[in-house]
């Protein structure tokens, strides 16, 4: 799920990107942001499909985020948006952008949990995901919720983000079509194979993931591993 915050005011900022962070470690969710501090900065990057869901402040300097919002429905009629604002009064024109939500600041946890949960859960299709036969019969794995991906001694281990592990006799190789296929999945090594909206942090010789699991990175496969993820996390432009 990729998020872009836009608010002048630079502690709303950093609250609501504390929030977000906090949201992507206890749930361990697939989630990744870019901050904003005007509605110039971020129309001048963004794109239909680039952000699965806006945060946007309503009261801003020049164009405001009612502006905004009509600005990026003329490009992305679906992407989900959500106003920010200290005021209600501006509510019902919020419903002229097909708004998903009106938060009032100060925005709590319980209220952005609940966007992101709302949005996780209609990303997360059912359908979205592949089928493994192991000794107990056979499992239906989502993308979403795959971490990462380890072959050890003919046995492939499917880690899940909830940290259970399913593991089926077969080779690595046997599953590469499937995941690798999907720009989210990168081999990192030749005995893994990482979700990169799973990974916490990357160095040049290895791969934390949200639930703290060390994965090593060949010298071979970092300048592809670097590359695919610069362009998931928008590291590019600025990550928050």
């Amino acid at each position: 799920m990729r998020i872009a915050i836009c608010d002048d005011d630079i502690d709303e900022l950093s609250h609501i990107s504390f929030i977000i962070n906090t949201y992507r470690q206890e749930q361990c969710a697939p989630v990744i942001c870019k901050a904003f501090h005007s509605a110039t900065e971020l129309l001048a990057t963004a794109k239909a499909g680039e952000y699965d869901l806006y945060l946007l402040d309503v009261m801003m300097p020049g164009v405001d985020g009612m502006e905004t919002a009509k600005e990026i429905r003329s490009f992305d009629s679906t992407t989900a948006i959500v106003f920010l604002t200290s005021s209600p009064e501006f509510a019902v024109e919020s419903y002229k952008y097909k708004a998903q939500d009106y938060l009032l600041k100060p925005v709590n946890r319980e209220q952005l949990f609940s966007v992101l949960d709302l949005l996780l859960e209609k990303q997360q299709k059912p359908a979205d995901g592949f089928s493994v036969k192991t000794k107990n019969g056979i499992v239906r794995i989502l993308f979403a919720r795959l971490s990462h991906v380890e072959v050890q001694n003919k046995r492939v281990y499917f880690h899940l983000s909830d940290g259970s592990i399913w593991e089926t006799t077969a080779s690595l190789t046997e599953f590469e079509n499937v995941l690798l296929s999907r720009p989210e999945f990168v081999r990192v090594h030749r005995s893994y194979i990482v979700n990169l909206w799973q990974v916490l942090e990357l160095t040049t010789n290895e791969i934390i993931t949200l639930s703290e699991k060390k994965i090593p990175v060949s010298r071979h496969n970092y300048p592809k591993v670097r590359d695919a993820y610069v362009e998931q996390m928008f590291c590019r432009k600025g990550n928050v």
